[in-house]
């Protein structure tokens, strides 16, 4: 696949209920942090750092448009509670598109209202079942 844009991506989560809401139209930009521990294992005899892999983890931070419409973003981030899936598709739905899904908590959810008058949102969401985060295609 050759270099591409953030353009026309596909973003879904699960409502408090568990059903997938395309979201996708509220949000303004996202973020993703998939992390590795790294666990030092320094031995006496050495003079540099030792190290292996640890634990994996999967953050996302979303910003978006307040939007109360029925199954949009004010809808599936209302109620913080329970595990909820993320799907984010880069470059839409298309086939062998990158595609990310994870299960997630909630970890915040905040409204802001500027002094432009613009009411955004912003979310946290964290890994969930301790299922390594992993890439794979549409």
């Amino acid at each position: 696949m050759a270099k591409q844009t953030g353009l026309g991506d596909y973003l879904a989560v699960d409502d408090s209920g568990g059903t997938a809401r395309d979201i996708s139209n509220d949000i303004g930009d996202y973020g993703i942090n998939i992390a590795q521990e790294l666990v030092e294992t320094t031995g006496l005899d050495k003079s540099a750092r030792e190290r292996i892999t640890g634990m994996s983890d999967g953050d996302v931070s979303l910003n978006g448009f307040f939007n109360a419409a029925s199954n949009k973003s004010h809808d599936v981030f209302k109620t913080r509670t329970g595990t909820r899936t993320f799907d984010l598709r880069i470059g839409g739905n298309s086939s062998s598109n990158p595609k990310l899904a994870m299960e997630m908590q909630v970890g915040s959810y905040a409204i802001t209202r500027g002094s432009d008058g613009a009411l955004t949102w912003s979310v946290t969401l964290n890994l969930a079942d301790g299922t390594v985060p992993a890439w794979s295609t549409v």
